[in-house]
């Protein structure tokens, strides 16, 4: 590893400007995919959805501005107080009378003014402490259970008390980000091979005793043979790809948002962009999508120490497998899970997060040494 710098360059512009092309992108989907449910829902305000978003933005850019000009070594120092604090957050969520439910589930604090979601606060948390704690003691994860076991046992923990709420997509987020970064800090191949198994077993036991993830299971396999309940989200989201052809309806012209898509401002707001702006349209977002990743890897091979690199990763996985999952739950490539789409799907919590994310990503190509363009 290369002798750590303290000197500052510029941030990584390209990974910049992604994001904001990115949101751009996102806030005017937002309103165009969620202005039929808005006025139907909502008194007639059409534009209620773009409004929260237009002040999400703009408060997820200021906490990037503000991370990205935090020395994110600080941030390290502080991971265990964060870790902390995110487990005790997740600890009460689902205790009636302090988390807010909506459709089943109990994964919010209800601040009022906006829904705050601790899942997103913990995933940020466990990229921090793992990555500090991994810098730290990378030797011993040649050992199983000296080294890897206790931030199993951690991992662990935190799936818990997310499945207790229940939130299945944040349970599977952070199991996969977090053998990312193991794996990048030096866990044996062999090691997650063992792991394999348990974890596969308890997969299957989590979908084959919950009624509601076993429909969601036999309607990835078959949507249409309910095409009125399970399959029916799944349904109208190919439908709206598949209408949209090489260049789409047109912005704005979409059908399916039409009260056919449930939420279609949310977890499937691709297929309202894949129906308005076709195939072309979602090829730039990916394309988006495969800079940011390049971008993020790079700052990652060229930080300046082991922390650096582990938490550059860490959010640039983050992203990536949460884009990499909507992307195959709206075209029905795997089960329908809870999933937005990364700087696009409506939100306040998951887009400031992701933008104090970027932000750390920005503070740490600071002091990597690459080629900017």
């Amino acid at each position: 590893m290369k002798s750590i710098t303290t000197t500052k360059k510029p941030f990584d512009f390209l990974i910049f400007l992604t994001v904001l092309i990115m949101l751009t992108i996102g806030s005017i989907m937002v309103f165009s995919s969620s202005a039929p449910h808005a006025y139907n829902y909502l008194k007639g305000d059409s534009y209620h959805f773009l409004k929260k978003q237009l002040l999400y933005v703009p408060a997820g850019l200021c906490v990037m501005f503000v991370t990205m000009n935090i020395d994110y070594r600080k941030l390290g120092k502080l991971s265990p107080i964060i870790m902390l604090v995110s487990l005790g957050m997740l600890s009460v969520v689902w205790i009636d009378g302090i988390g807010a439910t909506r459709n089943n589930a109990t994964r919010w604090f209800d601040l009022g003014f906006v829904d705050f979601q601790p899942s997103e606060f913990a995933k940020l948390a466990m990229i921090l402490f793992l990555s500090y704690s991994l810098s730290k003691r990378q030797d011993t994860l040649k050992y199983f259970f000296k080294g890897l076991v206790p931030y199993l046992i951690l991992i662990g923990v935190h799936a818990l008390l997310l499945l207790l709420q229940p939130h299945m997509s944040a349970t599977i987020i952070i199991g996969l980000v977090s053998c990312v970064i193991l794996f990048c800090a030096g866990a044996k191949i062999k090691h997650f091979v063992l792991m394999g198994v348990p974890a596969v077993a308890a997969v299957s036991y989590l979908i084959f005793t919950s009624e509601y993830r076993m429909n969601r299971v036999l309607s990835f396999l078959n949507p249409w043979n309910d095409p009125t309940g399970a399959g029916w989200q799944v349904i109208q989201s190919l439908y709206a790809i598949g209408s949209g052809g090489l260049f789409g309806r047109g912005l704005g012209n979409s059908l399916q948002k039409f009260l056919y898509i449930p939420e279609p401002y949310n977890d499937f707001i691709l297929a309202v962009l894949a129906e308005e702006l076709g195939f072309i349209g979602v090829a730039l977002v990916l394309l988006l999508f495969l800079i940011f990743i390049w971008r993020g890897v790079k700052v990652s091979m060229n930080a300046p120490d082991v922390f650096g690199s582990l938490v550059a990763i860490g959010i640039t996985s983050l992203i990536a497998f949460q884009a990499v999952i909507n992307v195959a739950v709206v075209t029905s490539s795997m089960p329908v899970t809870g999933m937005p789409l990364p700087f696009f799907s409506y939100g306040g919590t998951s887009l400031i997060f992701l933008m104090a994310g970027v932000g750390i990503l920005l503070n740490i190509s600071r002091y990597s040494n690459y080629e900017r363009i």
